[in-house]
C-alpha cells in the first residue's frame, strides 16, 4: 500500500514543469539537477519504503537545525530559551529586520540568527572541531547510519559567501546574545548545515519525532517525550519560514525544509516521511516537495489535523 502510494507520487512528480529554481546563492547548490525527486517514509516498525531518487545525497542544509535543537534541549534543557525564543517569524530566514525589532534576539531556533544562536549555546567553550563532531555522531546515532558525512564542497561555499549571516551573527553579538567568537560559531554554523544524507537517512533520523523521543527500530531513547513535542511543535509553526502557514495548510504535518531542497516531516505515531527536489518555491521550500507531501497526506489521511 505505502509502496504503491510513494510509486504513484514520484510518477506524478515526473510529469511536473514548474519545478521551481535551485538555491544559486550558493554556488555549490547552483550545480544541482532540478530533475531529480525522491521520496521515503520510515515506519516505527522499522520499515522503510522509497521511490525516485531516495538514496542521492544531497545537503540537508536547515533540516540540520532540528538536529542542533534537539542536542541544545538535551544539553541545556529550559534554559535553552534564554538563547533564543520561541514564536514564528514571519520574514524569510536569513532577515536581520526582526533582530533590530527585538533587540538581536532570534525569534525561534530554525531561521538562521535563531540557529547560530543555538550552536554557540552549545558551543560551551569548545572549539570547532569538537562540537561538529558531537553533530555529527549524533546523526549517525539517530539515523542508525555511520556514513552520513560532512559535504565540505558545500560548507566551503557557504563560507565564500557567508556575508548575510555574518551581518545576522555580529549583529547579535552587539547585543550580547551569542557567547563565543563570531567566526568559530559560523564555521560551525556552515558545516552543520552541509551534511549530506539521502531521503532514506534523514527520514530514520526523524524516527525519534514519530514516537515521543525514542527510535522505535533501535530502541534508542533520544530525548524526553515533553521535548519531542516541543520540537514537533515549533517544525509546525517556523519549519517553512514565511511559508509556515501555508505548508500547515497544505500538508498539515510538522515538517522543516532546507534549501538543499529537503523536507523532514513527522506524522506523530504513523511515520517519517523525507523528501527532496532541489527546485524551490517563492520562499525558499521545495516546490515538488511540498506537493509530494500534500498528496501523501491525501492518500494516507496523515495529518495533525484529523483523527
Amino acid at each position: 500500500m505505502m509502496q504503491q502510494i510513494l510509486d504513484d507520487i514520484t510518477a506524478q512528480m515526473a510529469l511536473e514543469t514548474d519545478r521551481g529554481k535551485v538555491a544559486d546563492y550558493i554556488p555549490q547548490l547552483a550545480h544541482v539537477n532540478p530533475n531529480q525527486f525522491g521520496i521515503s517514509v520510515a515506519t516505527p516498525d522499522g520499515q522503510v519504503y522509497s521511490a525516485g531518487d531516495a538514496n542521492t545525497l544531497f545537503s540537508i542544509q536547515s533540516i540540520s537545525k532540528v538536529f542542533t535543537l534537539t542536542i541544545g534541549l538535551s544539553k541545556l534543557g529550559s534554559t535553552l530559551w534564554n538563547h533564543v525564543g520561541r514564536e514564528p517569524s514571519g520574514d524569510p530566514f536569513n532577515s536581520i529586520t526582526i533582530l533590530e525589532y527585538e533587540s538581536g534576539r532570534p525569534r525561534n531556533p530554525f531561521i538562521n540568527a535563531g540557529a547560530i544562536a543555538v550552536v554557540d549555546a552549545i558551543t560551551m567553550g569548545r572549539e570547532p572541531e569538537e562540537i561538529l563532531d558531537e553533530i555529527i555522531q549524533f546523526v549517525h546515532f539517530i539515523a542508525d547510519d555511520a556514513s552520513i558525512c560532512f559535504d565540505y564542497k558545500v560548507a566551503r561555499s557557504e563560507i565564500d559567501h557567508e556575508d548575510r549571516n555574518a551581518a545576522l551573527a555580529h549583529f547579535m553579538k552587539s547585543f550580547g546574545h551569542l557567547q563565543y567568537d563570531v567566526d568559530k560559531i559560523l564555521n560551525t554554523y556552515f558545516h552543520q548545515c552541509s551534511i549530506a544524507m539521502s531521503c532514506e537517512q534523514l527520514a530514520r533520523a526523524g524516527l525519534f519525532l514519530v514516537s515521543n523521543g525514542i527510535n522505535q527500530p533501535t530502541g534508542a531513547k533520544v530525548i524526553s517525550p515533553q521535548q519531542s513535542k516541543r520540537i514537533n511543535s515549533l517544525m509546525m509553526m517556523c519549519g517553512h519560514y514565511d511559508g509556515s502557514g501555508e505548508f500547515a495548510y497544505q500538508v498539515g504535518l510538522p515538517g522543516k525544509s532546507g534549501v538543499g531542497g529537503g523536507i523532514l516531516a513527522i506524522a506523530p505515531g504513523k511515520g517519517a516521511i523525507a523528501v527532496w527536489s532541489p527546485g524551490l518555491n517563492s520562499v525558499g521550500n521545495s516546490k515538488l516537495g511540498t506537493k509530494a507531501l500534500e498528496l501523501l497526506g491525501e492518500r494516507t489521511g496523515w495529518s495533525v489535523f484529523s483523527k
